[in-house]
């Protein structure tokens, strides 16, 4: 029995060791695998603030520069005002001297006058004289005398002929001074002109320097981080979702870890498929809101896009755009594109602030799941949204899109406009008038029929079109003031490069043409056409120069600064030498007046380029991401309901709850 006992005491000790042993290996085992994994959270935690450091340093980069750039731009500035400040004085001066200089000339010119008065009325004594000579040729007495007073009054009239010589020739001395003096005011005038004309190239280099800035975006995430896989990094991608249910998975079962790692792939298919289709299709209008405008806008709030970190919606959405604008039936829905991306820009614009965009992320608890959901129970329904990196990057590149939309649809219309302009400068031959003279005070017939109705009808479709697809005003607004500078300029340059357009019939011609957009501006309201009649002041004076009557009396003080005082020297210059009347054959601008402009021009040919009389087109943008802020106003998205064509979207179900 002793043995037995020994023996049993023994195999149970070799038991006991042999358990010890297996334990202390699991055990090791399951410390390496925790160690494992304390490794990998280190080294991704690291990699992660070597990035946020990179973008902390770039961001500091460009706020230097930033600052480097106002303050250069302000000393620009000043600099500018003190030399237009010094300029403004040395015209006062000049000015001032020219006035004093017309002061002297006009009382030299009085002195004259008086002298030749005084001449006149010897001349008169000496012929009385001279006939009381013949009568009284009996008197010695008073002949002597006679001759003794005309011997004085000849003497005073030699005197008074040099004091007239001196007299002509210190008149003369002061017009060559007050035409230097003159001659001086147009320099300068033409230097502050051409400082002008820099100081408004500056800005427009500057905007478009702006325009480029926000074109060129950086993506808002390394390539790295997008290939990444695993359940953790598939939450973290998932921050416009909504959040998960609060059940932990099981770690043996793979086949519903499996399950959870496809769900953000499909959700993210899905937010996809519903933006595109938003895109693609159209949606129409409801109220004059833009119904695809407010869905996408909804869809990216419900997905708390705006508030995501690391997200690629925002490329897809502005990559579809594009394609949408790429198409060949693009130009058709140029309007309706405007008219959303501008609403959509609007809702960002209000309802997206960028306070916490540069701050640090706040700590996650390390509560998981539980910690996540109170901090979206915490951030309630506010007003406005905290936009972080990726969405002021989209609201930029939204901003490049509606100034790209904005700037093809008015290249488009002026396309399309060109031939229509072409066919308007110039009368049709059945219109122009004989040989036969006419009295002048008859008025020009009107052109009925004429491609000037061709003209308005276009108008009128153009107004059509962006009323039904709703286009701001704003918008509108700065669209046909553009055209019609674009008209003004095509018509004005016509002018003066085809002498055949230069006559009077084809100046009330064009004056009647004038007359009916005069109409449809007025129809039309000042809130749609805004100041697009004063765009058409340069046509509108070589016209009205074209049709008076009676130039051969106007003097070339008259024209510059009553009839044209828009047009420069050259330009009028060029319009007297080509002008002919071809209906009642009158004389034009006088010899005297062409050759005064002729010679004026001649002096400052050397300081102009080749054709400087042409008027150049603008092509800028003309408004800016404030301006659009200001005049657009605030749109309510929350009663736009999800059309049918949508409803078959799992994406967009809330949608539907919400109405």
């Amino acid at each position: 029995s002793f043995w037995r006992k020994r023996k049993v005491a023994m195999l149970f000790q070799h038991y006991k060791q042999a358990t010890i042993a297996i334990q202390c290996a699991w055990r090791q085992k399951l410390a390496r695998r925790e160690l494992r994994k304390l490794r990998m959270t280190a080294n991704e935690a690291g990699a992660l603030r070597e990035a946020k450091n990179k973008l902390e340093k770039k961001l500091d980069d460009l706020t230097l520069r930033l600052t480097l750039e106002r303050r250069m731009r302000a000393a620009g500035e000043e600099t500018k005002l003190v030399e237009i400040s010094k300029r403004d004085k040395i015209i006062e001066t000049l000015s001032a001297e020219c006035a004093a200089a017309k002061l002297s000339a006009r009382s030299e010119h009085d002195k004259n006058l008086i002298l030749q008065r005084q001449l006149d009325d010897s001349l008169r004594e000496i012929s009385m004289l001279r006939s009381n000579k013949i009568l009284k040729a009996e008197e010695e007495n008073e002949n002597s005398n006679l001759k003794n007073i005309v011997e004085s009054l000849s003497e005073k009239n030699s005197l008074l002929e040099n004091e007239l010589s001196t007299a002509r020739k210190n008149s003369d001395d002061t017009m060559e001074k007050l035409k230097d003096v003159e001659g001086k005011c147009t320099r300068l005038q033409q230097n502050l002109d051409k400082l002008q004309e820099k100081l408004t190239n500056l800005e427009n280099e500057n905007h478009v320097l702006r325009q480029k800035a926000f074109s060129i975006t950086p993506k808002p995430l390394p390539e790295k981080f997008a290939n990444s896989t695993g359940l953790t990094n598939s939450e973290q991608k998932r921050t416009f979702e909504t959040p998960p249910p609060t059940k932990y998975p099981s770690p043996i079962q793979h086949s519903t870890g499996s399950r959870r790692a496809r769900l953000p792939v499909e959700r993210h298919e899905g937010n996809h498929e519903i933006l595109l289709s938003c895109i693609k299709e159209n949606l129409g209008f409801k109220d004059g809101k833009p119904v695809a405008a407010c869905i996408i806008y909804r869809c990216l709030l419900h997905w708390r896009a705006f508030e995501s970190e690391r997200t690629a919606i925002f490329d897809h959405v502005i990559e579809a755009i594009n394609d949408v604008l790429k198409a060949k039936e693009a130009d058709g829905r140029l309007p309706y594109w405007l008219s959303n991306t501008s609403a959509l820009l609007c809702l960002l614009q209000k309802n997206l602030r960028s306070n916490g965009f540069f701050g640090t992320p706040s700590r996650r608890s390390a509560g998981g799941l539980g910690g996540k959901l109170a901090q979206l129970a915490g951030r309630g329904d506010t007003a406005q949204v905290d936009a972080r990196y990726p969405a002021i990057l989209f609201k930029q590149q939204l901003t490049a899109c509606v100034e790209k939309i904005f700037g093809q649809l008015r290249d488009n219309l002026k396309k399309e406009i060109s031939p229509l302009l072409s066919l308007c400068i110039q009368a049709p031959k059945s219109t122009r008038p004989g040989k036969a003279p006419k009295a002048p005070g008859v008025s020009a017939q009107q052109p009925s029929n004429s491609h000037w109705d061709n003209i308005v009808s276009f108008l009128n479709l153009l107004m059509d079109t962006l009323r039904e697809n709703h286009v701001p005003s704003f918008f509108i607004r700065k669209l046909i003031t553009q055209l019609f500078s674009f008209v003004n300029i095509q018509l004005f340059n016509s002018l003066l490069l085809r002498r055949e357009c230069c006559t009077f019939s084809n100046g009330e011609y064009v004056k009647a043409g004038l007359s009916l957009l005069e109409k449809w501006i007025t129809d039309v309201s000042e809130e749609f056409a805004g100041t697009s009649w004063h765009e058409l002041n340069y046509i509108r004076q070589a016209v009205g120069f074209l049709v008076i009557h009676q130039k051969r009396k106007k003097t070339l003080e008259e024209i510059s600064q009553d009839l044209c005082p828009s047009l420069s020297l050259r330009q009028i210059y060029r319009i007297c030498s080509m002008y002919w009347d071809d209906k009642y054959n009158t004389q034009g601008i006088s010899n005297e007046v062409v050759a005064a402009m002729r010679e004026m021009v001649n002096k400052d040919t050397q300081n102009l380029a080749s054709n400087s009389f042409l008027l150049d087109d603008d092509l800028s943008i003309p408004f800016s991401t404030e301006d659009l802020s200001i005049a657009i106003p605030a749109i309510d998205y929350a009663d736009v309901e999800l059309p049918e064509s949508l409803h078959h979207y799992p994406s967009a179900q809330f949608l539907l709850t919400a109405s």
